[in-house]
């Protein structure tokens, strides 16, 4: 069974730094495209950024990019999100998820493996 586990949210303040972490047990990770999502209160649930199973080019929805940057390390197989200058809209809980293709697609419900979420609050 796979499972996908998210860690390191938190409250911070806008302006601040936060990283996100993704553990996946029960699949070989390196056979895995890795990305974020996230859903904010009363708002639909969007993507945020991933990175492909060959570990580069990773890639961003406008509303991070610069900001946000995504790694991967195999032999832990752990998947990161590190945000930077966050903003109050930034706030939402933010979900892992793992595709067993070399890329995941930005849609929502397009994915085989979800975590079950981290909330993220930004206070201006």
């Amino acid at each position: 069974q796979v499972q996908l586990v998210e860690s390191g949210g938190g409250l911070v303040q806008a302006g601040d730094s936060l990283r996100l972490s993704c553990v996946v047990s029960g699949r070989s990770f390196s056979t895995l495209a890795m990305g974020w999502f996230r859903q904010a209160p009363g708002k639909e649930r969007e993507f945020v950024g991933a990175i492909p199973r060959a570990g580069s080019g990773s890639y961003f929805a406008d509303s991070v990019k610069g900001r946000f940057t995504i790694s991967r390390d195999n032999a832990k197989n752990t998947m990161f999100l590190q945000m930077s200058s966050l903003k109050p809209e930034d706030t939402a809980v933010y979900y892992c998820v793992a595709d067993r293709s070399s890329y995941v697609r930005v849609e929502v419900n397009e994915h085989d493996y979800w975590g079950q979420g981290t909330q993220v609050t930004v206070s201006s």
